[in-house]
C-alpha cells in the first residue's frame, strides 16, 4: 500500500504530561511536574521546544494532575499549535492516554515525547525523523545506553543488534544496555483494537514485536530521567556538560 506521507517527517506530536509526579514530592504537592524548571525553563516547554525544532505543527498534551495549571501556563504559546487531551476521572497510562488522543493526533504517524525527560545533545525527534521508514515499521523508538542515562537506577529495557534493528526485551536477563527515552514515532494503526481505558504502551510494543514492526535507534547524547528532585539537578548538570551547542531544540 502506498502512503502519500511515506518519507515525510511527522508534523504532529503527543506530549505525555498527565503523570502524578509522586516521586517528585514535595515539589509536586501544589505544582504539576511538567511545570518544574530545569535551567530556567519548564519541562513542558522544553518538550515543546524539541517538537517545534523538529518541524511539528500540532502538539497534543494530555492532562490529569493539576492539568488546569499546565493549560494556563501554555495559553501564551502559539507554536506549535497546542491541543489538550484531559484524562478524567482516571489517568489512562501511556498507551491509554495516546489511544484517547488519537482523534486529535490525526491519521499519520506522530512523535511521542515524555515531558519528564531532558535530552542534552541532538534533538531526539529530528534523529527519529531522519531514520523513520514507515514501510519497514509501525514504530521507531529512541533508546539510550545506560552509560549515558542520568538519574536512572533501573536495570534497562532493551538490546538491539544495530541502528534501525528490532529491539529485544531484557526478559530474564539481570540488565539490558539500553533504556527507552520516551521518544518515538508511531503510526496510529498500532493502536487498532486496543482497549479503552488505562493500559501501558508495552501492550502495543509487544504486538509490534510479534509482527516484526518495531524498530529502534540509539541516542548519542545524554538523557536524564527527571522523575525525582535529584533528576532536576542531574538535568542541569547534563545541560551544562553538553554546552550551548548540545542543549537547544535544533541541536
Amino acid at each position: 500500500m502506498t502512503d502519500p506521507m511515506v518519507g515525510a517527517p511527522p508534523r504532529t506530536a503527543m506530549i505525555l504530561a498527565a503523570g502524578l509526579g509522586t516521586r517528585m514530592r514535595p515539589l509536586t504537592d501544589r505544582l504539576p511536574k511538567p511545570l518544574l524548571e530545569v535551567a530556567g525553563r519548564t519541562l513542558i516547554d522544553r518538550a515543546l521546544d524539541l517538537a517545534e525544532g523538529a518541524g511539528v505543527a500540532r502538539a497534543v498534551v494530555n492532562l490529569h494532575y493539576l492539568g488546569h495549571m499546565i493549560g494556563a501556563h501554555l495559553e501564551g504559546r502559539d507554536r506549535p499549535e497546542i491541543l489538550f487531551s484531559p484524562e478524567e476521572p482516571a489517568i489512562l497510562e501511556t498507551g491509554g492516554g495516546i489511544r484517547h488522543a488519537l482523534p486529535m493526533l490525526g491519521p499519520d504517524p506522530f512523535f511521542t515525547l515524555n515531558s519528564d525527560a531532558v535530552f542534552a545533545g541532538p534533538n531526539p525527534l529530528t534523529l527519529l525523523a531522519r531514520a523513520w521508514d514507515p514501510v519497514a515499521a509501525d514504530a521507531l523508538m529512541l533508546l539510550v545506553p545506560r552509560a549515558r542515562a542520568r538519574a536512572y537506577a533501573r536495570p534497562g529495557d532493551f538490546f538491539i543488534s544495530g541502528q534501525g534493528a528490532a529491539p529485544v526485551r531484557r526478559g530474564a536477563e539481570a540488565t539490558a544496555p539500553l533504556v527507552f527515552t520516551g521518544a518515538q514515532i508511531i503510526a496510529p494503526g498500532a493502536f487498532a483494537d486496543m482497549p479503552e481505558g488505562p493500559f501501558s504502551l508495552n501492550l502495543v510494543w509487544d504486538r509490534l514485536l510479534a509482527s516484526g514492526r518495531l524498530r529502534a535507534i540509539t541516542y548519542p547524547g545524554l538523557w536524564v530521567d527527571v522523575g525525582t528532585p535529584a533528576g532536576l539537578a542531574a538535568a542541569e548538570a547534563a545541560l551544562a556538560e553538553a554546552g550551548p551547542a548540545g542543549s537547544g531544540p535544533d541541536a
